[in-house]
Order: structure tokens, then sequence, then C-alpha cells
């Protein structure tokens, strides 16, 4: 069997930390953030995890070799 190839744009988005744990950037921090309430804007800053079912297939698309 050949190797799998990393899927490039999903390295781009994704990282997988030392723990084994898959973050993504929070989605719509683009533009139109006036509108948002104060708490929202602040959870924004924050990087999300990947639920349990992602990660598994992330993890594989992300191997760089």
């Amino acid at each position: 069997m050949p190797k799998i190839k990393t899927h490039k744009s999903i390295s781009k988005r994704f990282k997988v930390t030392k723990t084994g744990k898959v973050i993504k950037r929070t989605s719509g921090q683009g533009h139109f953030n006036s509108r948002e309430p104060g708490s929202v804007t602040r959870a924004k800053r924050r990087d999300t995890e990947m639920s349990q079912s992602y990660q598994k297939t992330i993890k594989q698309l992300t191997v760089t070799l």
C-alpha cells in the first residue's frame, strides 16, 4: 500500500497538539463583527478543540512523514 499523502488544506486549517488534541480557529472572524456582542467577540479569540468523531480522520490527513 502506498503512503497517504498529506491533505494540504487540512494541514493548514488544523493543528495537532503534543497530547493529540486537534485544534482549529474559531470561524466567522473576517468581517461583520461589530454587530456581535462582546461575549461572542471574546470567544472568537480562542481556538476550539474538534469533536472526537473528527479527530481520527483529521490526524490521518495531517500526517507528515
